[in-house]
């Protein structure tokens, strides 16, 4: 399997550089269903994303809810969502950075599991043939098929992760997928086995007749890998993960992208990001990139892993993971549609 990250005619891309070095931008998936945009929940503003486009990020994760964009299953998407959507796209690509499309779901519609009864595995691949094609081979769009699917078996996981594929692929978009394991999708945890399989095994089963894809790893640096704490104790075990995921990228001859990591502002916190984004950068042949959790509008200024800019100034974790780069990558979108096979 080659791991060119150059399209035909394309610029060849630095090995020295990764694809993706981008932040999430969170606000858009806030809010139920019936929420409104700019009371309940707010795709990013332009000052946020000029902002990280000048700290030197070429990547947006942009997350957002499935029944918001399509509130019936099976149905056509909401015309009034889709614009939102699409005109929060066009945004940052006006700033040269890539967007992944991330339906910030859990492996969920409307409270109830993909694969159940109430939503079939049929229902997650009709949204994704709807979504690719409105953004079908796009410059610089990226498929992330969902975020963090965490109480659903590998294997079930995966049949679904394939049935949206197949839909994706249905509708000629060649784009890049980013395909999450179950259990969160943690580094961590990828080779644990569970019932229903371990995502390290049981994720092999990927089917792309593009063989344009790679695997989504979050990882956290708390004490349960979660996040949600404050601190960083186990910063030197999510670099371990990072570094055991490599290993089993490499061994498989597959690639990798970290979608959300994070951490406060503490000295161990700062120490672990850098060396993890590190980790990341010296197996550029394994990894496409990171996008780190997170920023937004209207986050709260003691969010622990917040990094959007407050009556404070800078936050610190930029620092940790950008290492004083200040110029934008070479990305701009190069590494969106990537085939893995040569």
């Amino acid at each position: 399997m080659s791991l060119s990250v150059a399209l035909p005619g394309a610029r060849a891309a630095d090995p020295s550089q990764l694809c993706f070095r981008g932040i999430n931008i969170s606000g858009a998936e806030y809010g139920n269903k019936n929420g409104v945009h700019g009371t309940n929940y707010l795709y990013p503003t332009e000052t946020t994303v000029k902002y990280f486009r000048s700290k030197g990020m070429d990547s947006v994760r942009l997350p957002f809810i499935w029944e918001r964009l399509q509130p019936q299953l099976g149905g056509r998407l909401n015309s009034r969502e889709l614009k939102l959507l699409t005109d929060s796209v066009e945004l940052i690509r006006k700033h040269e950075m890539a967007v992944i499309l991330d339906p910030h779901n859990f492996g969920y519609y409307d409270g109830k599991q993909i694969g159940s009864a109430e939503v079939p595995v049929r229902a997650f691949a009709d949204f994704w043939t709807r979504l690719a094609a409105e953004f079908a081979n796009r410059d610089g769009l990226v498929f992330g098929l969902m975020n963090e699917p965490y109480d659903i078996g590998a294997t079930d996981w995966l049949a679904a992760a394939n049935a949206a594929i197949r839909g994706i692929r249905a509708v000629k978009a060649d784009n890049l997928i980013l395909v999450p394991g179950t259990i969160w999708s943690g580094a961590h945890s990828w080779e644990v086995e569970r019932e229903g399989g371990s995502n390290g095994a049981v994720m092999l089963g990927v089917e792309d007749p593009r063989d344009n894809y790679a695997y989504e790893l979050h990882q956290y640096l708390d004490n349960d890998y979660s996040g949600t704490k404050d601190g960083c104790v186990n910063a030197a075990g999510a670099n371990q993960a990072i570094v055991q995921m490599t290993d089993w990228l490499r061994r498989n001859g597959k690639r990798g992208f970290v979608g959300e990591f994070g951490g406060g502002q503490g000295a161990a916190c700062l120490a672990g990001l850098a060396t993890m984004v590190g980790t990341i950068e010296r197996n550029n042949d394994v990894w496409l990139g990171w996008t780190y959790w997170a920023a937004g509008d209207w986050w709260p200024e003691d969010e622990t892993n917040n990094v959007q800019p407050t009556r404070r100034g800078e936050r610190k974790q930029l620092q940790a993971i950008m290492g004083g780069r200040q110029e934008p990558g070479l990305n701009a979108g190069h590494c969106a549609m990537v085939p893995s096979s040569g």
